[in-house]
């Protein structure tokens, strides 16, 4: 879904990839509902019920075994997908919260992309500006303002 400049929805025929999010946001909803918990608390309770009747056969373990693995295959996609769909949502929110406050730093738009070294270096500054705010506290001052960075 594309949302214009004037607040309208465009509209445009369904994809795989729109399906399969559907798809995915209503497997999500689902199994993460209690009822989904009951249910598969009643299929091993079924499973264990009816063991005697299978002597406890190889079956009937493969028949767990099976049903679990499949599931557990399926859902691995299925959760990172949310997760996938979660952080670029919660990214993409960030992004416009820094872009649209007076004073924040837009090379934070991107940190995400940067490599593991040059993040660390911004750490490791706002570690030191976090530990300057504790300070100018426990001497009574206030902590708040929007200190210079430089990095480099």
């Amino acid at each position: 879904m594309i949302i214009s400049q004037d607040g309208q929805t465009a509209i445009s025929p369904l994809t795989f990839l729109d399906r399969f999010d559907r798809v995915a946001k209503q497997t999500e909803y689902l199994t993460g509902h209690p009822f989904a918990f009951g249910a598969a608390v009643f299929f091993i309770a079924t499973w264990a019920m009816i063991g005697p009747l299978f002597h406890f056969g190889e079956i009937w373990q493969f028949t767990l075994v099976s049903v679990t693995s499949i599931v557990t295959f399926l859902m691995v996609f299925l959760i990172q997908n949310t997760q996938s769909r979660t952080r670029a949502a919660l990214q993409l929110k960030l992004d416009e919260l820094i872009r649209s406050t007076s004073g924040a730093h837009n090379v934070m738009l991107t940190l995400e992309d940067m490599s593991l070294e040059e993040i660390e270096t911004f750490r490791t500054h706002y570690e030191k500006l976090a530990m300057t705010a504790r300070e100018k506290l426990r001497r009574g001052q206030a902590d708040t303002g929007t200190p210079a960075i430089t990095i480099g």
